[in-house]
């Protein structure tokens, strides 16, 4: 797509109709698009929606069905994974706001939306991978053991599973700030790091990230770079984990508490620690009037299991899934 014909705005738009394209899995209407756009913030009639269309058509990007309205093509899903990165992507906290918006879990009945990891490995690795993650999740720390299997040849909101390939989603940490948010409690996701523990209890965090700040996700970053021990936090007691830190007002911290309790006992995210008012948590600095809450990345398991030397391309944050559809590792 030439981003030198078309302005940023018009670019910001068919970047947003190709990614409503790709959520679908199915032909779509002009007028649902628009519907879906002005739901996003991008105000759009069903004429403007045509008009995008059809520089979408022309190049390639979109075909139509007929009545049943456009797909994205195969060179539309490449276009989509590459182009305008810092429209795509933006800063990450952009997109961690809008999963926790769109989570719906709901405590009492057990069911709702979560917000999962996708993990990618060869599919002969799986098995090998389930071991290590049952590992994890039994005999090391308080990190969701809800994942599901993603099969070869799946498109999701945001990832395909190429041939040869199996996908696992996770349980990502962010669900908690989505569940808080839920029950009336502001939470404002503030920093992910690499978090040290000795004698199975956090001690520091060796290193942060703001989430405002990057582009990219702390814990991808922090995986990539080989910085974690779970395997040994799990085996010995220390070692590093991946883990994120959210806070909330002062005012707030006896009903999150309740909240908490709850999500642990659903065994839907592991607490790390709650801090003191304005008062650092784990070496992590915490805005005054506000309470720190360090919780365990969901990638944990993911993470111990490319310490283990299987090869894994792991997306944190990625997408919303239906509570229902994850399966409990037994």
């Amino acid at each position: 797509m030439a981003t030198t014909t078309i302005d940023s705005m018009v670019q910001r738009k068919l970047i947003e109709i190709l990614r409503i394209l790709h959520e679908n899995h199915e032909p779509i209407g002009a007028r649902l698009i628009a519907d879906r756009m002005n739901a996003r913030g991008y105000p759009i009639g069903e004429r403007g929606v045509r008009y995008h269309l059809r520089i979408l058509d022309e190049r390639g990007l979109t075909s139509r069905q007929g009545y049943d309205g456009r797909v994205i093509t195969e060179i539309g899903i490449n276009e989509l994974s590459n182009a305008l990165v810092g429209d795509r992507l933006g800063f990450i906290i952009t997109k961690i706001e809008k999963l926790i918006y769109d989570t719906t879990f709901d405590l009492k009945t057990g069911q709702g939306s979560v917000i999962t990891n996708t993990s990618i490995i060869d599919k002969d690795d799986l098995d090998r991978t389930i071991e290590i993650l049952r590992g994890v999740v039994n005999d090391g720390f308080p990190i969701s053991p809800h994942i599901k299997i993603i099969e070869e040849g799946t498109i999701t909101p945001d990832i395909k599973i190429p041939q040869g390939k199996v996908g696992i989603a996770t349980m990502c940490s962010i669900t908690i700030d989505g569940i808080l948010m839920k029950n009336g409690i502001p939470v404002n996701t503030k920093y992910g790091g690499i978090l040290e523990v000795k004698g199975k209890k956090p001690v520091r965090f060796e290193d942060l990230i703001v989430y405002t700040g990057t582009t990219i996700d702390p814990m991808r970053i922090f995986i990539s770079r080989k910085m974690t021990r779970v395997l040994d936090a799990v085996k010995t007691g220390s070692g590093i984990l991946l883990a994120n830190l959210r806070e909330i007002p002062e005012s707030a911290v006896a009903g999150a508490e309740d909240v908490l309790d709850d999500i642990v006992a659903m065994r839907i995210g592991g607490i790390a620690e709650i801090g003191k008012p304005g008062r650092p948590v784990l070496n992590a600095p915490v805005d005054t009037g506000r309470v720190g809450i360090v919780a365990y990345a969901g990638v944990n398991g993911m993470a111990a299991v490319e310490e283990k030397g299987i090869r894994v391309d792991t997306n944190p944050i990625s997408t919303i899934v239906e509570f229902r559809e994850l399966k409990k590792l037994e």
